[in-house]
């Protein structure tokens, strides 16, 4: 008899997704969550690089933030109306930057979050990372994240 891997794995992500007492199974992705602090910079003159320091409780830790550019939606373009048509869309660079500071054991409070771009100066704010649920209410919660934008003069806020 031949196996097949990926129901058994199919079987074990899914069992056990439900909501409370509604009596409806519910299909729960495997899927993995970042646990960290993203950076967005919409305009980046001059900005390179960045660090980030994260501190809770008695800790804090450094992580660099690889900065990539920044992309969006363009156009869509459809070809036809009918159930054979298509649409189609490209994404377009923005002119920003954004990145991403992988933080184990990251919590769910208040973090002090310090970030410096190529001058070197500090830029200070306070954040608190939630936990996303990114199969629905229904899956659980995933890791803690926080959303950090730089204005034009490099302040940082929430977003």
């Amino acid at each position: 008899m031949r196996r097949i891997p990926w129901i058994a794995a199919l079987l074990v992500v899914t069992a056990g997704c439900g909501q409370a007492g509604s009596g409806t199974e519910v299909a729960c992705p495997a899927i993995g969550t970042r646990v960290g602090i993203g950076l967005a910079v919409p305009e980046p003159a001059g900005i390179t690089r960045a660090t980030l320091e994260a501190c809770w409780g008695d800790q804090c830790v450094t992580r660099p933030v690889d900065l990539f550019p920044e992309t969006a939606a363009g156009a869509t373009t459809c070809t036809g109306t009918g159930p054979d048509g298509s649409c189609g869309v490209s994404m377009v660079q923005t002119g920003g930057l954004q990145g991403f500071a992988d933080i184990p054991g990251l919590q769910a409070e208040p973090i002090r979050v310090t970030v410096r771009f190529d001058d070197g100066k500090p830029h200070t704010a306070v954040v608190t990372p939630a936990f996303s649920e990114p199969g629905g209410p229904a899956c659980g919660k995933a890791g803690p994240q926080a959303q950090l934008v730089a204005g034009p003069d490099r302040e940082i806020k929430p977003r």
